[in-house]
């Protein structure tokens, strides 16, 4: 018996005005938030009064969570844009036209800027718990999981049985 549908007279649509595409991008996009990335990018990044030089935060947001999304080019970064993603990335999502001038700004000396970037945000990121230590988001040790702080790194579970990571 041959079937009266086929794949090619298949329509599909999406009525649903508040679908978001990649909603795992909140969970990112709220320890950004959290972590303040935006401001200190706009703090710490200077590159000068050139077009695309201002608010550099929310451009390398978009970059991140581009490449998040699984872009790996800036026309990739148009994903964001669509449906209702951007409004659970809090921050305004940049165009690839945009992307693309503000990456053309950087010159070799702003690799420090970056770097400094880098460490004020994850000196916020220990302080809150996620590096080494007792804070809540460490494997210390307590529990079923722990790792081992021996001379070999080993993760062990269960009665004796350990397996190398």
């Amino acid at each position: 018996m041959r079937s009266s549908h086929t794949l090619d007279q298949l329509d599909t649509c999406f009525d649903d005005t508040h679908a978001i595409a990649n909603a795992g991008l909140l969970l990112a996009a709220t320890l950004a938030e959290r972590l303040g990335i935006e401001q200190t990018a706009d703090q710490v990044i200077d590159l000068g009064e050139r077009p695309g030089a201002h608010r550099p935060g929310r451009k390398l947001l978009t970059l991140i969570h581009a490449m998040l999304a699984g872009g790996d080019c800036i026309d990739d970064a148009n994903v964001l844009r669509c449906g209702q993603t951007a409004s659970v990335l809090g921050h305004r999502v940049m165009a690839p036209s945009t992307l693309g001038t503000f990456l053309r700004l950087f010159t070799f000396g702003h690799v420090r800027q970056l770097d400094r970037l880098t460490e004020q945000t994850l000196t916020r990121a220990w302080a809150a718990g996620a590096g080494p230590g007792d804070g809540p988001m460490t494997m210390d040790g307590r529990g079923p999981d722990r790792l081992d702080r021996g001379k070999t790194s080993r993760r062990s579970s269960g009665r004796g049985v350990s397996r190398a990571l």
